[in-house]
């Protein structure tokens, strides 16, 4: 059986929060943070593969199953799989406030 490999494709507001997250850590230990964003893009670039390993996003108001989630070192990034993109919606450290969309 032949994989679909979807494109990813993330937010603007995502993308800023994971820069800001990079350079909070980075304040502490330049080693961890970058340990950490190279495990958060692998992770990303593994849903390109398998975007239904995850389970539905339990903050989407009427998620059909196609908004999902996952947590990687303390930090929530929820995604919603399209025809032929991944959508990289949120990125939040999980002791924020959740918010419903």
């Amino acid at each position: 059986m032949v994989s679909k490999k979807f494109s990813i494709i993330w937010d603007v507001e995502a993308v800023n929060d994971f820069k800001s997250a990079y350079q909070y850590i980075k304040k502490e230990s330049s080693r961890a943070a970058k340990k950490v964003k190279r495990e958060i893009i692998n992770a990303v670039k593994k849903i390109a593969l398998h975007p239904d390993s995850h389970q539905p996003d339990k903050f989407k108001i009427n998620n059909t199953g196609n908004y999902r989630a996952f947590e990687k070192y303390s930090y929530r990034i929820a995604y919603k799989i399209s025809e032929k993109e991944i959508f990289i919606l949120r990125f939040r450290h999980v002791k924020r406030e959740s918010l419903e969309y």
